[in-house]
């Protein structure tokens, strides 16, 4: 259990500080520009004398709540379309066609294209987030709704004359949060680091946000002169963001799975 907790409580803190880190602005201080990483300016400062210490935590707390965003849609959808699915032949034919035509297609393709498509911003790379996650949640939950529609209470609730949505309620919803949650914790750290490529490449969010993707973008054409800091750093906190929220999940499903196994 603690292996679970512990890197659960780091995730929150990380948002905490990064959230908290708002609270002070990011002052523009010319003579200080491009200074090495120092116990005054931890990260170094940019090249028009910002902190990238602020600077990037202020990104990572946009694109922490890009994440959440996303993975609450992503799993709403992907609930709701397993449900339908389970409902008749027919519906769960159309909604497997759905799944393997969006995963047939690249996901920063369909980033770029849904993002590019309507202006780009937020609001873009959030539906264009949704649109590209949603399968992966769906096909999950399809294949658990499948076997728990073979268990004796699920048949045993039909005979004695429950509706469909009693069923889904009461038998399907609770024994698939478990697998929701995993999916969740799966899809977040993947719209963060998806949300970062489409910015840097310069289609997701606009150049005025500190976000990371924007942050690595600007920062490469300082990386021939010397100011590795830049782009290091930030790429680097990123990183370590993303591989504790895989290390969570990864503890999270063999808890989860062990647990089961018991029952």
């Amino acid at each position: 259990m603690k292996r679970i907790i512990y890197p659960l409580l780091l995730l929150i803190l990380i948002f905490l500080i990064a959230r908290l880190s708002q609270l002070i602005p990011i002052d523009l201080v010319p003579e200080n520009r491009n200074s090495a990483p120092s116990l005054q300016h931890l990260f170094g400062t940019d090249w028009i004398g910002r902190d990238m210490l602020l600077r990037t935590l202020s990104g990572l707390q946009l694109s922490m709540v890009i994440g959440f965003i996303t993975a609450i849609g992503a799993s709403l959808i992907g609930l709701i379309f397993a449900v339908i699915a389970s409902t008749h032949p027919i519906m769960d034919r159309i909604v497997t066609w759905c799944i393997d035509f969006t995963l047939s297609i690249p996901h920063i393709l369909t980033l770029l294209f849904v993002s590019f498509l309507l202006g780009g911003g937020e609001k873009g790379i959030l539906i264009g987030l949704i649109l590209t996650h949603w399968p992966v949640i769906t096909r999950v939950i399809r294949s658990e709704i499948k076997q728990l529609s073979k268990m004796p209470f699920i048949h045993l609730s039909s005979k004695l004359g429950r509706s469909s949505n009693w069923i889904v309620r009461h038998h399907y919803i609770p024994h698939l949060m478990p697998q929701i949650m995993v999916s969740f914790m799966i899809v977040f750290p993947h719209s963060i680091m998806h949300e970062a490529a489409v910015s840097f490449l310069g289609f997701g969010l606009s150049t005025d946000r500190d976000a990371i993707g924007v942050i690595l973008a600007e920062s490469m054409q300082y990386l021939t002169s010397g100011y590795w800091w830049l782009a290091f750093f930030p790429g680097l906190t990123l990183l370590g963001v993303i591989l504790l929220f895989h290390y969570f999940t990864h503890q999270l499903r063999a808890y989860i799975e062990r647990d089961r196994s018991y029952e």
